[in-house]
């Protein structure tokens, strides 16, 4: 009876504390007075302000069709980008690392191009060094993760962000080798195409080809980036942008004047002015919107937990770590001694094909050895069997010339006293 009570007392205590937690997230209490975790939003942003933050952006496109000039704009500075020709024997990738302030934020960008990409006759396999980047800088990234002491805090991260696509404005449809790079790159970073140098077509074959452009990477299946929609604040702004995907923009270093003196940046033709900031004219403004002031934190969210979680994952695996017992082991160690027991195996392998096939090496070298010295031997014999023979017959002939030079010599005469 004694056991009974305690059983049921045991399971009335387990319902009071299950009731009293109210599940996983707990029971929600009002607080008697302030505390003070409130600020910890505050506390987050002030220690976010005072570390900085890390903007990477791949700029792939031919040469001259205005990757340069479009950062300028974009960020309001003065790059020292360096000046290239179309004579590149082979696509390079160049990196520029900036530091900028606006306010009490600091921002480390990096600016990476695709030097001489599209410069080629053959361009077979152009994105070859972009994909190699992108992925040394994952490798590096991971790399740093798998320390014992590792510092992500200040290590400075170049994982590419963003991959904005300068876009040749033919004005009917995009090239096979622009579908090919953005095919290869859409698993490993956000794309964003731009048709570059827009005021070179007009209004309705522009129309024309961005749905041309959209319709083709729809049918090729090359994955864009699409401004997120899940955040009420800012859905219907970047659902409206996502419908105007790619951006048609035009860049400029000049000013301008308008009207009375006013000045903007833009270019000024003979028939008139573009104006980059101009909604009218181009995209650029969208563009600068959506890139920087609205959706930079979450290119660099998606960039952390969907590209590089791919390429983390698939290390991983490679490297034997699972995430349960079923396919592999769990711990570092387990995995280090698999991996540890597999590379002696396989070098024991080695060093067992490598003994016997010196092993071969030696007893065909001995082979060819045995046969060269009986081959001399006999050689030998032979030789010395010639010699014997000629030394014989000389000796004959010698006995011949004696004989026969004591038959002809005359017979010395004899005196008889």
């Amino acid at each position: 009876l004694l056991l009974e009570e305690l059983l049921v007392l045991g399971e009335e205590e387990a319902v009071v504390s299950t009731q009293s937690t109210g599940g996983q997230d707990g029971r929600m209490l009002p607080l008697q007075d302030h505390v003070g975790f409130d600020s910890l939003p505050d506390q987050l942003v002030n220690k976010c302000v005072n570390l900085g933050f890390d903007m990477n952006i791949l700029c792939v496109g031919e040469t001259g069709i205005g990757k340069s000039t479009l950062m300028d704009c974009l960020f309001k500075a003065d790059f020292d980008d360096e000046i290239h020709t179309h004579l590149q024997p082979g696509v390079e990738v160049s990196q520029r690392v900036y530091g900028l302030k606006e306010g009490n934020v600091k921002l480390k960008l990096t600016l990476v191009d695709s030097v001489g990409y599209g410069d080629q006759i053959n361009k077979e396999n152009s994105f070859d060094p972009l994909v190699d980047y992108i992925d040394e800088q994952f490798e590096s990234y991971l790399q740093e993760e798998l320390k014992i002491k590792r510092n992500l805090v200040t290590f400075h991260d170049t994982r590419i962000h963003v991959c904005l696509y300068f876009l040749v404005p033919t004005g009917h449809s995009i090239r096979s080798l622009d579908l090919v790079t953005m095919k290869a790159l859409d698993k490993k970073c956000n794309i964003i195409p731009i048709i570059a140098k827009s005021d070179t077509v007009s209004k309705s074959e522009l129309d024309s080809f961005k749905a041309n452009i959209m319709e083709e990477l729809q049918n090729n299946g090359v994955e864009i980036y699409t401004f997120p929609t899940d955040d009420d604040t800012v859905s219907e702004v970047n659902r409206e942008m996502n419908d105007m995907m790619p951006f048609a923009v035009v860049g400029s270093r000049e000013d301008v004047k308008i009207g009375e003196g006013v000045l903007v940046r833009g270019r000024e033709y003979p028939w008139g002015v573009v104006e980059i900031e101009n909604e009218q004219h181009c995209d650029f403004v969208k563009l600068r919107e959506m890139l920087i002031r609205t959706n930079m934190e979450d290119l660099r969210e998606v960039t952390h937990k969907r590209h590089y979680e791919m390429y983390r994952r698939g290390k991983l695996k490679q490297m034997g770590i699972a995430d349960d017992g079923a396919h592999g082991p769990v711990s570092l160690q387990e995995t280090y001694e698999q991996k540890r027991a597999e590379h002696l195996k396989e070098l024991k392998t080695i060093e067992n094909e490598m003994r016997s096939s010196y092993l071969q090496k030696v007893s065909r070298k001995d082979a060819e050895v045995k046969k060269k010295l009986n081959e001399m031997q006999v050689r030998y014999d032979n030789l010395r069997k010639n010699a014997n023979e000629e030394r014989e017959k000389l000796e004959e002939e010698k006995k011949k010339v004696v004989c026969y030079a004591f038959l002809e010599s005359p017979l010395p005469s004899i005196r008889y006293n």
